[in-house]
């Protein structure tokens, strides 16, 4: 699917001051610039939902009871479930750095349940795609996530899903483009 964007970058002049200051108060924060090509430059033409929802990703990314690995890993499974490019080409590097085996992304890139997962990442695979699959978890997925992470990373996986899930909505409506011409790293998923 190499269809046109919908949205066009916005440039600084073109920006309303609540956009300007949505922009700024993102840059401020631990993510430290504001990328043209991401979800948040669609996100900035509603500058309030921008920055609100700003808030929650920056808790998920850098403040979750989650751990980097297992969070990026949950990130990558729900960019696989909507075929997200942009997401996952954004967060499959920050996968790989956070010790995620390759071959695992690799399989999950091809829409197979990863071969090798280590214990915590097969609980958290499950759990993800219990939630995206069947819209709940079953009792065995959700007390196995509770002796792994505790209930506040049952509300953290569960917050991680559904964050990413509006961020690859607005990535895919909006057709944002990947940075600097990049190829789409995810083929389309057959459909069952």
């Amino acid at each position: 699917m190499n269809q046109a964007p919908r949205l066009k970058p916005l440039t600084e002049s073109e920006m309303s001051e609540a956009q300007l200051k949505a922009v700024r108060e993102f840059a401020s924060g631990l993510r430290g610039q504001f990328n043209p090509w991401g979800p948040n430059a669609a996100l900035l033409r509603s500058p309030e939902l921008m920055e609100r929802a700003q808030k929650v990703g920056e808790y998920l990314r850098y403040k979750s009871s989650i751990p980097a690995r297992l969070n990026e890993f949950a990130i990558l499974i729900t960019a696989r479930q909507w075929t997200a490019q942009t997401e996952w080409h954004a967060h499959h590097p920050l996968a790989l750095k956070a010790g995620l085996d390759p071959a695992v992304a690799a399989d999950l890139a091809q829409g197979r349940r990863p071969a090798g997962m280590k214990e915590d990442e097969a609980i958290v695979y499950q759990f993800c795609k219990e939630i995206h699959d069947n819209k709940e978890v079953g009792d065995a997925t959700y007390q196995a996530v509770v002796e792994k992470f505790g209930e506040r990373g049952v509300m953290d996986l569960i917050g991680l899903t559904g964050y990413y899930t509006m961020l690859a909505m607005v990535l895919n409506v909006t057709r944002q483009p990947l940075p600097d011409g990049a190829k789409p790293p995810l083929a389309p998923l057959k459909q069952s």
